[in-house]
């Protein structure tokens, strides 16, 4: 399938970009308008994009059958303040009311059973069941166009986090798990990022790794190896030094002299295991 955004529907251009870049955070995004009435909804073009200063993005657009902008928008262009709170699992139905297009007069907190909590040092309420809240001064919004599904780019700069303590770990740090958030995908498929769903990727970007032009093409061309063992292999820093490549030669002589294939088997199997350079020895037996 090839599209050109300037021939298909908006509303179905909209789910073919919702599909295609997921799963994304979702800020359910409080605010206050001029009357007083709290309001709260999800928006799940969002994320972070500075740390210094700490500034967090999300975009309320232009509805797509009708043109017309929401609440939220509204209330931030009066007062320029709102609440970025956190989706966990816990408030992931609530979180679903609060996306309902109530009247203007009506306040979400009451409607989606949240509890509003006074912000330090801005007006609109913080959602007390949200493991964080991050209580935010607008400094800019962009607006991306006219018509319907255009969005319109709040720059949120952070002024105060709120973080529950039940959700770190003994070094204070967040712990993916204990968090358990919420991430949307296209339609109505959202995602939970905790369980096995989490994995833990580390690859060491203060130095320089081998690479896939310096690993043989044996290796790169492997039946067996997927993508991602071989990316294993790409990403070490050295060829494997002469004791890993004695030890495996001792250790799998007989598989090295009988059976190419079951090497790169049992390289897979070492990967998995998290024994890199050992198979990487193996592979450059």
């Amino acid at each position: 399938m090839v599209i050109d955004p300037t021939k298909i529907p908006t509303a179905d251009l909209h789910q073919y970009l919702l599909g295609s870049v997921a799963p994304r955070p979702i800020a359910l995004a409080s605010t206050i308008d001029e009357n007083g009435v709290a309001n709260v909804a999800p928006y799940s073009f969002f994320n972070a994009f500075s740390s210094n200063p700490p500034i967090l993005v999300f975009s309320s657009n232009r509805k797509v059958k009708d043109n017309t902008t929401k609440d939220t928008l509204h209330n931030i262009q009066n007062n320029m303040e709102v609440v970025i709170n956190v989706v966990s699992h816990d408030i992931l139905r609530q979180m679903a009311i609060s996306s309902v297009a109530f009247g203007p007069n009506d306040s979400e907190f009451a409607k989606a059973g949240f509890t509003p909590l006074a912000s330090e040092v801005v007006k609109p309420f913080r959602v007390a069941e949200s493991p964080v809240q991050m209580e935010c001064k607008v400094q800019d919004i962009v607006t991306l166009g006219s018509h319907g599904g255009a969005g319109h780019l709040i720059i949120c700069h952070v002024v105060r986090m709120h973080i529950d303590d039940r959700v770190l770990d003994e070094e204070n740090k967040i712990d993916p798990q204990k968090i358990d958030l919420m991430g949307r995908m296209g339609r109505a498929f959202y995602t939970r990022a905790s369980g096995d769903s989490i994995m833990k990727v580390y690859q060491n970007i203060g130095k320089i790794p081998l690479g896939y032009d310096q690993i043989p093409a044996h290796i790169k061309e492997s039946t067996v190896l997927s993508a991602n063992n071989i990316a294993r292999i790409a990403g070490q820093l050295s060829l494997p030094s002469v004791e890993i490549i004695q030890g495996v030669k001792t250790e799998f002589a007989s598989l090295i002299a009988s059976d190419k294939n079951g090497v790169h088997q049992k390289a897979k199997e070492l990967i998995e295991n998290e024994e890199i350079e050992k198979a990487f020895g193996l592979l450059m037996c």
